[in-house]
């Protein structure tokens, strides 16, 4: 079944914008930080999305893994003729 909302059009610096309720952008699978494609088509808009969310940079430190990159983030030993 469509999720169907009426919104109002809202001054956002030089454009228009309006804000995609919580039922409407989970009926498609939006994400917060996910990208998405704005089109026009005849007197209708079309929001699609056109790719997956960007990893936060908290999300990118929990799925750091030391044993599968090497542990190698920060050499503590001399490799050539460094001056400590």
């Amino acid at each position: 079944m469509a999720k169907t909302a009426t919104l109002m059009l809202q001054q956002w610096g030089n454009s228009l914008a309006v804000r995609i309720p919580s039922a409407v952008a989970k009926s498609v699978g939006f994400k917060v930080g996910q990208p998405v494609e704005v089109s026009a088509q005849d007197s209708a808009v079309l929001v699609t999305a056109i790719g997956e969310p960007k990893l936060t940079l908290a999300q990118k430190l929990a799925l750091f893994d030391p044993d599968r990159h090497g542990g190698e983030v920060m050499a503590i030993a001399r490799v050539g003729s460094e001056v400590l």
